[in-house]
């Protein structure tokens, strides 16, 4: 390990205060930890807000939500979903298809934050290098969880997945789910950057092809502004859906659609020039827009 390196987002705190620099970063914990209270209030007060778990819900007994990954995983075992999980599923289904299928990740697991902690931790150790993944290997995982479930007859995924484990060990006590949830921490931090959410997660890999149509993108309207500072790639949990809209990679306009961003919003708070924003992915920037070459050119407005 070398000396500590230079604070990631400092330039963006200096430019838009500490508030406005981590906005997006505060709103997704509070997302993430109503989410979770939202589920724990009942069994630990009883106070019913939402009955069930991330797989299936019933909040305030009228909206069914259903995870449209156990569902899949249900119907190859053979079992034919009930009415009221058909309805919870596509209601998942199309809330995703607006804000982005792997804004489950960022927003909604509540893994996230330690992957999240391990990540911020390894950038501050300055823990460089690790093992070798490919990204894709998550779409093996969720090809193989789906084939499981086909061949045994059983959703064999869910006693392997830790935000399922996390949820009930939080209910009924941690116990081995504690280990699993300190192992993956302690891969992402000295094995492989974000290794579990970014490379082997089939959650994340199933949301993401939900999402590759989605509303709601990283649009980077002053993209010609950038100056090189690296702070939204050091930050980003799937850095290389940035560099070709940032760069116009073969003409890549100014927006991020690759489906594997989680909308996380970390570019936009570490961006002292305000490259980034949210906005939908039909609208961008007649001003950026590019050229054959792949270059920024001004247009009138």
């Amino acid at each position: 390990m070398s000396a500590l390196p230079r604070k990631i987002g400092a330039e963006a705190i200096a430019a838009k205060g500490w508030l406005a620099a981590h906005k997006w970063l505060i709103l997704r914990r509070c997302s993430q930890i109503g989410i979770l209270l939202a589920f724990l209030v009942g069994p630990w007060f009883g106070l019913w807000i939402v009955k069930g778990n991330l797989n299936y819900s019933y909040t305030l007994g009228v909206l069914p939500l259903a995870d449209p990954f156990l569902l899949l995983q249900s119907m190859l075992t053979g079992n034919l979903p009930e009415t009221l999980a058909v309805v919870g599923v596509a209601i998942v289904v199309l809330f995703y298809l607006m804000v982005g299928g792997r804004s489950y990740c960022s927003w909604v697991c509540p893994v996230n934050p330690v992957t999240d902690f391990a990540s911020w931790l390894r950038r501050r150790l300055n823990i460089k290098g690790g093992a070798h993944l490919s990204r894709t290997t998550r779409f093996w995982m969720l090809g193989m969880s789906l084939v499981v479930a086909l061949l045994t007859g059983t959703i064999a995924w869910e006693m392997l997945n830790p935000v399922s484990m996390l949820h009930r060990g939080l209910i009924f006590g941690m116990g081995f789910a504690w280990l699993v949830i300190l192992a993956i921490f302690l891969f992402d931090l000295f094995v492989l950057r974000q290794g579990w959410c970014g490379h082997l997660c089939p959650v994340g890999a199933f949301y993401s092809l939900i999402g590759k149509a989605s509303v709601l993108r990283v649009q980077l309207p002053e993209r010609a502004a950038c100056t090189d500072c690296m702070d939204c790639f050091a930050v980003c949990p799937e850095q290389q859906v940035i560099r070709p809209a940032l760069k116009a990679i073969n003409g890549a306009p100014p927006i991020i659609l690759d489906a594997q961003c989680t909308n996380c919003g970390r570019c936009i708070d570490v961006c002292s020039k305000d490259v980034f924003a949210f906005g939908p992915r039909f609208r961008i920037p007649v001003s950026l827009q590019p050229t054959v070459d792949g270059a920024a050119r001004a247009v009138p407005e």
